[in-house]
């Protein structure tokens, strides 16, 4: 019974080793990819705003009450355009007063440099004729007191006389060269026009900043003021975009920085008008990342003109094209055994109805699929299947796999609350 025992044991284990050689014998059927070359493009998307290159805060630099407001939000205006009109009545009566003291002042100085000058010359040359027969006088009584004929006290008189004269003249005199073109007088009077027309230059520069105007050509943001109401300098009064290239301003994790580059074409979509594409091309990414936010800031703009539709701040969707290939042996990232990426990546072939690992270098990478450098060759058969081993015979059933059907997805996503992906979906 013991010798039975053995031998039914015996039997038994040639039997399960029959199964298990029979089994590692019997082709595993498994689903594989057989290799192709196909066009291969990676996009990268994510969410951007539109960004004017400098916004500016418009208010007045004076004390009034609000007349009219020229403009609205959206109103596209040219530099020198009236914006904000203040009540101006205080400030034309200043400048028509200003006007009147200047009107004062210069009839003044030409009334000096014209009559008051033949006055002063008429006044001069008559106490030289004064004086002149003040002395002529003088001489005469000098010799009849000498004769006797007269006293001395005429002779005094005389003299005073010759005095008197001499400092006539050098009154006139001294007017006259006061109205001279140095003279105090003109000077004077040249003084109080200058003064004059300052205070002209002042009212008129005061009643010029009643009006508030656009200082470049731009667009209105935000209206913050309303006619009747009081503003004081420092009061914001509109927000401007001024008019220069407009830029797309995007936040992309930093994960994708090696994808970017100037001068990558891409295909932006405003949310509110999916039906509108346009494109653009990427014009700078930040040297710096925010650490706060793990992501660097990349500009775009537009090519071939700024549409119409696009406002300040809009969100937009962005699909930047990173890398293409016109001809690839794309495989499906899905058939890759080793860690993307590590350096190490190795594929199974199926070779003789066998599995056989190989090693593999790869170029261009999207989400699902990469392009194959070295290691395989167009018609080699890749295994999809998992649970199978190298070694092992297999019997292959090749698998439809198309590309540009979306096979293999050839889009990454840069930011994860974007909607560009519903957008531009192909």
């Amino acid at each position: 019974m013991k010798r039975t025992g053995w031998l039914v044991a015996g039997l038994l284990l040639l039997v399960l080793a029959a199964a298990l050689l029979f089994l590692w014998l019997r082709p595993v059927p498994v689903e594989v990819v057989e290799l192709r070359t196909a066009p291969l493009t990676r996009t990268l998307q994510f969410s951007a705003r539109v960004a004017t290159l400098s916004r500016v805060n418009v208010g007045a630099t004076l004390t009034g009450r609000v007349a009219r407001v020229a403009v609205r939000e959206g109103d596209a205006v040219r530099a020198g355009d009236p914006l904000v009109l203040l009540e101006t009545d205080e400030a034309a009566s200043a400048l028509a007063q200003a006007e009147a003291s200047v009107a004062q002042a210069r009839a003044r100085l030409q009334g000096l440099r014209g009559s008051g000058r033949e006055v002063a010359q008429a006044q001069s040359a008559q106490a030289e004729a004064t004086l002149h027969a003040a002395e002529r006088e003088l001489a005469r009584t000098e010799q009849l007191v000498a004769q006797g004929f007269l006293s001395a006290a005429r002779l005094d008189e005389a003299r005073r006389a010759v005095e008197v004269a001499r400092a006539q003249l050098d009154a006139a005199r001294a007017q006259r060269q006061a109205l001279g073109d140095a003279g105090s007088d003109l000077m004077q009077a040249q003084a109080q026009l200058i003064q004059a027309e300052a205070a002209r230059a002042a009212a008129q520069a005061r009643l010029a900043q009643m009006t508030v105007r656009a200082p470049a050509d731009a667009r209105v943001l935000l209206r913050h003021v309303e006619p009747g109401q009081i503003v004081q300098p420092g009061t914001v009064l509109l927000a401007l975009a001024l008019a220069g290239p407009t830029q797309l301003v995007a936040q992309v994790d930093e994960r994708f920085l090696d994808q970017l580059a100037p001068g990558q074409p891409a295909q932006v979509v405003a949310d509110a008008f999916p039906a509108q594409p346009f494109a653009a091309r990427v014009l700078s990414i930040a040297p710096a990342v925010d650490a706060a936010r793990g992501a660097v800031e990349v500009k775009l703009e537009p090519a071939g003109g700024v549409p119409e539709f696009l406002r300040e701040d809009m969100t937009l969707s962005v699909e930047v094209r990173t890398g293409a290939r016109d001809q690839a042996l794309v495989l499906p990232l899905a058939a890759l055994r080793g860690e993307v990426g590590s350096g190490a990546d190795t594929a199974w072939r199926v070779q003789d109805g066998r599995v056989v690992p190989v090693a593999l270098r790869l170029g261009l990478r999207t989400l699902d699929a990469a392009e194959v450098l070295a290691g395989l060759s167009a018609g080699d058969r890749v295994v999809l299947t998992r649970g199978v081993a190298p070694g092992m015979r297999v019997r292959a059933r090749v698998v439809a796999w198309n590309l540009a059907a979306g096979g293999a997805a050839d889009r990454d996503q840069a930011d994860p609350t974007s909607a560009v992906g519903r957008a531009l979906a192909r």
